[in-house]
């Protein structure tokens, strides 16, 4: 989600970081990268992947609505999913209609926002379009054979780079009925071989992998049984990777290749939006909220830390373990960020907590221009950048670790302090759900429009 409001949005929540963190060269590390040709321009996933960008290229500290945007294009219905960007394109999925009966993947040139194409598909469980449930939230995969795209209503569909449809599932049609509080927002996660779609709904809920190059099932596991629109995120360990999913209560760890249930992590609450950080090898950040009615809102804070993933020696049982917990900070809707050994959370008064990642140890507090943050924050080299839900986004200096630039692509009324979403910003074209990174371009997403920002300062 990206449901960035809702995860990735989760969904493009949808929102969170690429961290400077990890040095370790996964295959999923690979695929965000474009392994197969050092050149390629690629964030293939819902947060890349949840892997660094370092200094691959220049990116933009400052712009408005009249100055630094290279294009912007219209986008058929509504959406908030992340973009994904392979090479010279970019993807996005909207939906249309009052039930929500047209689902679209669109395609647009990287270079200039040109429309390539676009597909066009029935939704299999028609909903009301209405602001309280997710439109077109989870944010697809893509690599070097394709893009694999996950619908809310159960469509599951892999298709080629020039948009033919190499095959298309019904999830309902195979495993029941999807219904879950506001929607499906979690986006995919994938290896170079499999994609993971985890289906969080009210009853029964499931996670499975998915062969992406012919879309059958591989293994399909229960799911966590509690409230989510967070994303699965694949954590390296000593002993391999861990497919990661955060749902309101509890943390669990699986084994992306089996679906085993590894690890639980119970003593937590208000973590139902924001994806697992991953922050070194078995480390990993985990957000939460001050709570918007869920139960245990007081534990919020304490629900905000770095987790470690610890194997026994002897029995080779995997647990997972708080390192350290926050004392005041929270998250908003947009998940944590790692740069400079700090880990980065903005709350949902739009106040930016600074902790040392080692220790926890709060080192600053300063209230940012952005506002509450649904989107996922960037990381490079040189700046983290937090979007705002408003439409403004602080970029904050990795040498000062200050805020230095405050850009807003469109003018902002209302008060950008006031972060508590209501159902009616939600479903307003003017929320600012994710954004990704290609090179010299950060691209950003309405609800029914795509930014492209690139200024004259891209060098700075």
């Amino acid at each position: 989600m990206s449901l960035s409001p809702i995860g990735g949005a989760a969904a493009s929540l949808c929102w969170l970081a690429c961290f400077a963190m990890s040095s370790l060269i996964s295959t999923s590390h690979a695929i965000a990268q474009g392994s197969s040709n050092s050149n390629t321009v690629a964030w293939s996933s819902f947060q890349n992947g949840g892997h660094v960008l370092g200094s691959i290229g220049a990116f933009p500290t400052r712009w408005s609505d009249e100055r630094g945007v290279a294009w912007q294009t219209s986008i058929e219905g509504y959406g908030q999913s992340s973009p994904v960007v392979w090479n010279d394109q970019v993807f996005v999925t909207s939906t249309s209609g009052p039930n929500k009966e047209n689902y679209h993947l669109q395609a647009f040139g990287l270079a200039d926002g040109t429309k390539l194409w676009q597909r066009d598909f029935a939704n299999p469980s028609p909903e009301e379009n209405t602001d309280y449930v997710s439109r077109a939230a989870p944010t697809p995969v893509v690599d070097a054979k394709g893009i694999v795209v996950l619908f809310e209503g159960g469509l599951l569909v892999g298709l080629n780079l020039t948009g033919e449809t190499r095959w298309e599932r019904k999830l309902i049609e195979d495993y029941g009925p999807i219904k879950a509080r506001h929607g499906i927002a979690s986006s995919l996660e994938q290896t170079e071989e499999f994609a993971f779609v985890w289906i969080e709904r009210s009853e029964d809920p499931y996670l499975i992998a998915i062969n992406k190059q012919s879309g059958e099932t591989k293994w399909k596991v229960p799911g966590l049984g509690s409230t989510s629109w967070s994303t699965p995120r694949l954590v390296p360990t000593e002993s391999g990777e861990h497919l990661v999913c955060s749902a309101s209560g509890r943390v669990v760890g699986f084994d992306p290749n089996s679906g085993e249930r590894l690890w639980e992590l119970a003593d937590i609450a208000n973590n139902s939006t924001c994806t697992p950080v991953p922050c070194g090898v078995g480390r990993f950040l985990v957000g939460a909220s001050d709570g918007r009615g869920e139960e245990h809102a007081g534990k919020a804070a304490e629900s905000n830390g770095l987790v470690k993933i610890e194997r026994d020696q002897n029995t080779g049982s995997h647990s997972a373990k708080f390192l350290w917990r926050s004392k005041k900070a929270t998250s908003s809707f947009g998940s944590p960020a790692v740069s400079n050994n700090r880990a980065m959370l903005v709350n949902r008064s739009g106040v930016l907590f600074q902790l040392d990642l080692e220790t926890g140890e709060e080192l600053s507090a300063t209230r940012v221009k952005s506002g509450s943050v649904w989107a996922t924050p960037i990381v490079t080299a040189e700046h983290v950048y937090f979007f705002g839900q408003k439409g403004t986004t602080s970029v904050i200096s990795t040498r000062s670790m200050d805020e230095t630039h405050s850009n807003s692509l469109w003018d902002v009324t209302e008060d950008p302090d006031a972060g508590q979403p209501s159902a009616q910003s939600m479903g307003s074209s003017k929320v600012l759900y994710a954004a990704a990174a290609a090179p010299p371009y950060l691209i950003l997403r309405q609800g029914d429009t795509l930014y492209a920002i690139k200024t004259e300062d891209s060098a700075e």
